[in-house]
């Protein structure tokens, strides 16, 4: 299935905690089986309401960050999630100095039955804020 920019963005507005509370922004989508393989490019302020009591964007922030751009990554294709998140590491690398997060989601492996994929997030200067490892479950078929 074919989805432009707009249809995908629409999809995934009824994520409302991501894309209306987060303030998260589906920024590009490329299936999986692309050349070169997929991937999805998502991005949300680093506003004051992400931030932690020091300062730093709440670790929660960033996860569903990374979250969002895994779910538009392997489930932009499909009339209903057909993946699903089994397990996470987040790797806190640094500190973000921009005013907004940018996360790139890429499957590294695709099996049968579970996908193993790596989430970069940098701010929009470049600097590299975290690395998340997801693990993804695809759902057998009805």
């Amino acid at each position: 299935m074919h989805r432009s920019l707009d249809e995908i963005r629409a999809f995934f507005a009824r994520d409302r905690f991501g894309t209306e509370r987060a303030e998260i922004t589906v920024e590009e989508a490329v299936p999986p089986d692309a050349p070169g393989g997929g991937r999805a490019v998502c991005s949300m302020p680093a506003s004051p309401a992400h931030r932690n009591a020091g300062g730093g964007v709440m670790g929660g922030a960033l996860f569903t960050l990374a979250d969002l751009c895994f779910a538009v990554l392997n489930n932009a294709w499909c009339e209903t999630p057909e993946v699903v998140s089994v397990s996470s590491t987040i790797r806190f690398v640094g500190p973000c100095r921009g005013s907004r997060l940018v996360g790139t989601a890429r499957n590294d492996r695709a099996g049968r039955s579970l996908l193993f994929g790596t989430c970069r997030i940098e701010d929009d200067k470049g600097n590299l804020v975290a690395l998340v490892d997801m693990t993804c479950y695809r759902l057998p078929a009805k």
